[in-house]
């Protein structure tokens, strides 16, 4: 299944979620301010922790937590979140069942919970997939009822709508009326799924040219460029994808504090240079980039990001920078399992050498 796309609410913002959305207590107002503040804080620090990459102290945190209270439904939405990113898949899903259980009114928790199932439903056998994926397409809609603006909660939707078969609700038809509700949020991501239409219809010509209009709207271009990438890797035009990294490289530098998509932009420019065999100089140069700019996001864990440069680090012969990398992603986040394959790997090998 496609990775989604992801905006993480902002820390100010979560904390005043969870402020806005507790329901009133019989307690004194200075009694029921502070126990908010302290409720708040530990959930805005762990979803700082989370867009950081940081797994292991957002776990932390989130287990600080009380088991019960106005801040249950926001913890278990933060856990799930977490969960996926370590690619714990089963308590993904259960954290985002919980939250949307605590509180179906919130158009988020839907959303995180149709990208829980989707990980599940892609790792499936086909009866479980197709059961799974119309629960998918019951909570994208969901979302979008609950919140017809959110640009995340459509896209997804519209993403659904054109890659599921019409036996569990998928359809071009509506992925392109998710088009014209997209565009008055968000043109450039509406170009993006309107170019991604065209190509599975085969149009290319249109495609690239959604695609490029997508760039020319996008007030910060970096993501879009990496867009226009992937279309030129599937076409097999090796040269305008390079050309195309290049560009978004170039702008995620000039939008380095715009915001985690300009992160992700250099993150995904990277892994289309590595899976590709191309540039891993500057593949490597761009996960450094990433990983010491202030616009991390989940969507692109560090610690994930710290794993790929370590690859990137020995391709290029450098295996001392490689172990710094692979200590560095222990540290994040070691209930990641690709860490603790890759440093047993590293334990193996050095107990070897001194034989």
């Amino acid at each position: 299944m496609l990775r989604l796309a992801v905006r993480a609410l902002p820390a100010a913002l979560l904390a005043a979620a969870v402020s806005a959305s507790a329901p009133a207590q019989a307690s004194t107002p200075s009694r029921e301010h502070e126990r908010l503040t302290q409720v708040s804080q530990p959930l805005a620090e762990a979803n700082a922790a989370l867009q950081a990459g940081e797994a292991d102290k957002a776990l932390a945190l989130l287990n600080s937590l009380p088991p019960s209270g106005v801040s249950l439904a926001e913890a278990s939405n933060l856990e799930c979140r977490v969960r996926l990113t370590l690619e714990q898949w089963n308590a993904a899903l259960t954290e985002c069942q919980q939250a949307v259980g605590l509180d179906g009114e919130n158009s988020r928790y839907h959303l995180w919970l149709a990208r829980a199932l989707g990980e599940k439903a892609s790792r499936a056998s086909f009866l479980t997939a197709y059961a799974l994926a119309k629960r998918v397409r019951a909570e994208l809609e969901e979302a979008v009822r609950l919140d017809p603006r959110d640009a995340d909660a459509l896209f997804d939707l519209g993403e659904f709508y054109r890659q599921a078969p019409g036996i569990v609700g998928g359809g071009i038809d509506k992925a392109q009326g998710v088009v014209a509700q997209l565009d008055k949020v968000d043109p450039a991501r509406a170009h993006q799924l309107h170019g991604r239409i065209a190509e599975q219809q085969k149009d290319y010509d249109t495609a690239e040219r959604e695609f490029k209009e997508a760039i020319a709207a996008g007030a910060h271009p970096a993501s879009e460029w990496i867009s226009l990438a992937g279309f030129y890797r599937r076409r097999k035009r090796w040269t305008e994808m390079e050309s195309a990294v290049h560009s978004a490289s170039a702008a995620a530098e000039r939008d380095r504090r715009a915001g985690p998509r300009d992160g992700l932009a250099l993150y995904d420019g990277a892994s289309l240079l590595a899976e590709t065999d191309r540039d891993p100089a500057l593949a490597a140069k761009m996960l450094d980039d990433y990983l010491a700019s202030p616009a991390k996001t989940e969507e692109a864990p560090a610690f994930v990001a710290h794993i790929r440069l370590a690859r990137l680090k020995e391709q290029l012969g450098d295996a001392t920078a490689a172990n710094r990398e692979q200590a560095a992603a222990l540290a994040l986040a070691h209930e990641y399992q690709p860490v603790q394959d890759r440093s047993r790997q590293e334990t193996n090998r050095g107990q070897e050498t001194r034989r």
